[in-house]
């Protein structure tokens, strides 16, 4: 009940505002004596109120200001806006596929046909197999014992044995009547199966003689095995069928509404539990329970407040709810929907036992690294590739987890497009990546000072090639490069020299923490990852000791694609993944040492961090892609640096082709050029190199080439028409298609 002092304050107020002059046109005018007479019959307990006079929505109306500046008690009947129509909720409705996804994917179809005839032939081979050695000897084995069976049968049958319980029931209890009833049926049954005894004993016994005496050999076989195998079956002991079993089932529990909504009440979520309580789901399903791969998918809305981190931090008693392994259950967000959309599936096995995952590119001739590179299978079974073009990679874990055996996969993928230059540093001397040596620019494998010396160097190269190459791009036609980026096209251009640049650096804290080379090489690291990614420089770096001193922050801040394996805890969890990962549920420290060795979060590939197994390369099949690929090097002619025999001195810079660089600098709109502007320019794209060249330094210079100069007639800078030497640029295209034209034949 409100204070009267309030009442009367509030209807003076109300008062005021109505005798207001500059009160706008359209307001009414209330009467403030019927009001307080309304009021008071509002507040009246006497049982004869009307319908329309009941504190149904509010005892004591106040008044509001409505749209139009009019006031309005509360409890009166104020228009709303409707929500969306049924139109509008058709449109943002969610159409299911007609198909489902793996009829029409055409790897995937071929993979479940492949699967389902590898399954038959498994079946026929184990069974005809084991025909001449197994079966065919048990049944002769039984045959006997099955032929006694069956004239047993046979005897008990022409006898009525199997009514003699019955009548001796009847017989015992003193049931005369019934007895006397069931012994003249036994009477009739009796007399017309001993004629039908009789007459198939003789017809059998015809047969016999028959088939002994007077039947061809082929007969007698057919007949011999139909016998056996007839009395064989006849004989089998229920407990020991004639055949086993190729394939042994493995019984799973169907995931069922009712499995989910115990599962989730049990997991600890105060919303969903209370709801629970009351006798409520809790949850929503968005849609049915349905198979997807080899485990069931479960579309489920959570209580409001609640979100899938909430319910991935408790992935353990989830799983426990379920009663499934850890490695079954795998909760999901959905990127198209809202953060309260759960994604639960609950696979048929637990993902670390599914075996060694088959890499896609392992029989492949060759592939191309701007479509990405197949990196292994999610939870559910589907591919998983990680983008290489535009982006840089981390890779993160405890020692022995995979760590070392992802960046294989990668730098084999990388090693079978001709068009990569890789460079390889190896800094734990085990020799893991030895194998793809033959395909590098530059290549290293151990753990000391020389070899961190050789890395960092690889660095200062690095941020050195991606100046050239912002320059190079930036003096391209906007039609061949309109977004400043490389593309397969420019990167075909092998005269550009903008071709994909791999430089893979194996436990790079050893590198980063190094007291003389570190500094430096953190640094050029980080302006590497922050420019070079759209230039076709890619670093890939693995580390298994996650901080601040081994993988400086600038690195680990700016890398766009990260795969974490096993990590110990939260802090080399969010290095790996980045800030916050661990809070919003992406836990590497979940995976079991060793059990899940293999097993990694992978974010930036997606929309969403997922759960990814790598494939598995050995060294033999790593030897065999890397022969592969330089087979395929060679044919292009694309072999440079450690791949053809060269030191670490003459690998200790970029080396530079003069042919490459004139073409650089003369664009395709540009058919004739003075030599005098040709060397200006090569002064200013590479002035260690062409620094106080002149013209008749570029007319030497191209003399070998088979370019010869001739007189050009042109425009000077201060608008005088003149002719002077020159080249023409289909004379220099020309020997330039010529000379690789014999690399690749060479």
């Amino acid at each position: 009940m409100k204070h009267p002092d309030e009442d009367n304050e509030l209807f003076n107020r109300l008062e005021a505002e109505m005798t207001d002059p500059v009160a706008p046109s359209g307001g009414e005018v209330v009467d403030l004596g019927k009001a307080r007479t309304a009021r008071g019959e509002s507040t009246d307990p006497s049982p004869d109120q009307s319908a329309d006079s009941r504190p149904s929505q509010s005892a004591d109306p106040e008044p509001t200001e409505s749209a139009d500046g009019r006031p309005t008690l509360v409890d009166s009947t104020v228009p709303t806006v409707s929500g969306p129509g049924v139109i509008d909720r058709i449109k943002n409705s969610k159409r299911l596929d007609v198909f489902p996804a793996w009829l029409k994917s055409a790897a995937e179809f071929r993979e479940a046909l492949g699967w389902l005839a590898g399954h038959a032939w498994h079946t026929v081979a184990f069974h005809a197999v084991r025909v001449p050695f197994v079966y065919l000897p048990k049944l002769i084995w039984r045959a006997p014992r099955g032929a006694l069976n069956s004239l047993g049968r046979v005897g008990r049958w022409s006898v009525d044995a199997e009514g003699e319980a019955l009548r001796q029931y009847t017989a015992t209890n003193e049931q005369v009547d019934e007895y006397l009833k069931l012994s003249r049926q036994r009477d009739r049954r009796v007399r017309l199966r001993m004629i039908l005894t009789v007459l198939g004993s003789l017809f059998a016994l015809g047969m016999a003689l028959f088939l002994v005496y007077g039947a061809e050999p082929v007969t007698q076989v057919i007949a011999a095995a139909v016998a056996v195998l007839g009395f064989g079956l006849a004989g089998a002991p229920a407990d020991a069928p004639l055949a086993t079993r190729a394939v042994v089932k493995t019984e799973v529990q169907k995931l069922t509404s009712d499995i989910v909504v115990k599962a989730m009440a049990s997991i600890g979520i105060g919303q969903i539990a209370s709801a629970v309580a009351k006798g409520k789901d809790g949850i929503q399903f968005a849609a049915p329970i349905t198979r997807e791969g080899p485990g069931w998918r479960a579309d489920i809305d959570l209580p409001l407040g609640v979100t899938v981190a909430d319910v991935a931090d408790r992935r353990a008693r989830l799983a426990s709810g379920l009663r499934r392994p850890l490695g079954c259950v795998w909760p999901d967000a959905d990127p198209n929907e809202h953060e309260g959309r759960l994604i639960l599936w609950v696979g048929d096995r637990d993902l670390s036992k599914t075996g060694i995952v088959k890499w896609q590119l392992a029989g492949a001739r060759r592939h191309d690294i701007f479509k990405g590179i197949p990196f292994g299978l999610d939870p559910r079974g589907r591919g998983q590739s990680v983008p290489m073009i535009q982006h840089n990679v981390l890779i993160g874990s405890q020692p022995g987890q995979g760590k070392t055996a992802s960046v294989r996969v990668l730098a084999c993928g990388a090693a079978l497009d001709p068009s990569v230059e890789m460079w390889l540093h190896e800094l734990k001397g085990t020799g893991d990546v030895d194998a793809l040596a033959c395909t590098c620019h530059r290549f290293v494998s151990g753990i000391d000072d020389d070899s961190i010396k050789y890395a960092a160097d690889s660095l200062t190269l690095l941020r050195a090639e991606v100046m050239r190459r912002a320059a190079a791009i930036k003096k391209l036609p906007r039609d061949l490069c309109p977004d400043k980026r490389i593309t397969r096209t420019i990167a075909d251009k092998r005269s550009l020299k903008l071709w994909p640049l791999l430089a893979v650096f194996d436990e790079c804290q050893n590198l980063f923490a190094h007291p003389k080379y570190g500094k430096q090489a953190g640094e050029d690291a980080e302006f590497i990852i922050k420019l070079g990614r759209a230039l076709g420089v890619i670093l890939i770096l693995a580390t298994q000791r996650p901080d601040k001193d081994s993988l400086p922050t600038g690195i680990s801040g700016n890398v766009s694609i990260r795969f974490c394996l096993r990590v110990a805890g939260q802090v080399e969890n969010d290095m790996i993944l980045g800030t916050s990962a661990y809070r919003n549920g992406v836990r590497a420290t979940a995976f079991r040492p060793e059990i899940d060795a293999g097993n990694g979060y992978l974010a930036g590939a997606g929309p969403l961090p997922s759960v990814v197994r790598t494939a598995y390369l050995d060294d033999p099949a790593t030897n065999t892609i890397a022969q592969r690929a330089l087979v395929l090097r060679k044919a292009e002619g694309t072999l440079s640096g450690h791949a053809l025999g060269e030191d670490a001195e003459s690998t200790s810079g970029p080396s530079y082709d003069l042919l490459a660089d004139v073409a650089a600098v003369v664009p395709t709109s540009e058919k004739r050029v003075w030599n005098e502007r040709i060397a200006a320019r090569l002064a200013e794209l590479r002035p260690e190199i062409y620094g106080g060249w002149k013209g008749e330094n570029v007319t030497s210079a191209l003399k070998p080439h088979g370019i010869k100069t001739t007189g050009i007639a042109g425009t000077t800078d201060d608008g005088e028409r003149t002719t002077r030497r020159g080249i023409v640029r289909d004379d220099l295209t020309t020997a330039i298609a010529e000379r690789d034209g014999n690399r690749g034949a060479a």
